[in-house]
């Protein structure tokens, strides 16, 4: 018998009784990035913890943020497609984002045991787009998705000071009440639009999750962009969707899904205090 070859496996963080617990909820969760970054994450700052995904189906997300709250060395949750709206509603207190977004991608168990709810979607999703030479500050966005993660980024992207703002959605309620409530904030540079505005827009966003599938429809058609757009998706895996490879075969910038996860470490640190 010969022997299989070695390879060099790089250390994952220490498992052991005083190890600290992170879980992603979603449905479905093979998808998920976050614990490929944050595991090696933890690894190289000396922390113990490990973060692990967990299958949450919407019928049962109640019943398993519930029972996570009574883990006494869990310390928070990641929350995917599609419970961000649901896990702002389970949380016991909000973030100032979470209220106006109505959706939370992160819970932090406090000390007396409450959520505490945050979104950091939007502002990863900023970052990235910054560390990428894309500043929204002026620009006229086309976002696809009023979900979660689209009303972080809708958010997100009016703070930082883009020009206007066109949001779609099949979910003609879900998009209705999230432009009431980022209109109150941002009055005039918002609207909700049937089709995206793309002749006129400089960075068109697909937050929605056509894509995630094989055999999704387009969520737009890039061909409709004026030269010089950016096109960018949030999905994460594949990380060439058929959004990106049109529109990369069309010559438009393309920004990959992973920069927003990767904009948000920094975050997340803060928020849980790992140093």
């Amino acid at each position: 018998m010969t022997d299989a070859p070695q390879h060099a496996v790089p250390p994952g963080p220490p498992i052991g009784g005083a190890t600290r617990l992170y879980a992603v909820l979603g449905d479905p969760v093979a998808q998920v990035q976050s614990p490929g970054l944050l595991n090696p994450l933890f690894a190289r700052l000396g922390i113990d913890a490990v973060l692990v995904p967990v299958h949450a189906r919407p019928g049962d997300l109640a019943t398993v943020v519930r029972g996570l709250q009574h883990i006494g060395n869990l310390d928070g949750l990641f929350v995917t497609v599609p419970h961000k709206a649901a896990a702002a509603g389970l949380a016991d207190r909000r973030s100032r984002t979470v209220e106006i977004t109505g959706t939370a991608n992160v819970l932090r168990r406090e000390p007396d045991g409450g959520w505490l709810a945050e979104n950091f979607d939007g502002s990863g999703f900023v970052a990235g787009l910054a560390r990428a030479g894309h500043d929204v500050r002026g620009r006229r966005v086309a976002l696809a998705g009023a979900g979660g993660a689209g009303s972080a980024i809708a958010a997100a992207v009016l703070g930082a000071g883009a020009e206007r703002l066109a949001v779609t959605d099949p979910d003609g309620p879900r998009l209705a009440a999230l432009v009431a409530r980022l209109a109150e904030h941002w009055p005039g540079r918002v609207r909700a639009s049937a089709e995206p505005p793309l002749h006129d827009s400089d960075i068109a966003v697909n937050a929605s999750p056509l894509g995630l599938r094989p055999g999704d429809p387009l969520p737009f058609r890039p061909d409709a962009l004026a030269p010089g757009a950016v096109v960018a998706d949030i999905i994460m895996q594949p990380r060439e969707t058929p959004l990106l490879r049109l529109a990369a075969a069309l010559g438009f910038d393309v920004h990959h899904g992973i920069h927003m996860l990767n904009g948000q470490v920094d975050e997340y640190r803060a928020f849980f205090g790992l140093r």
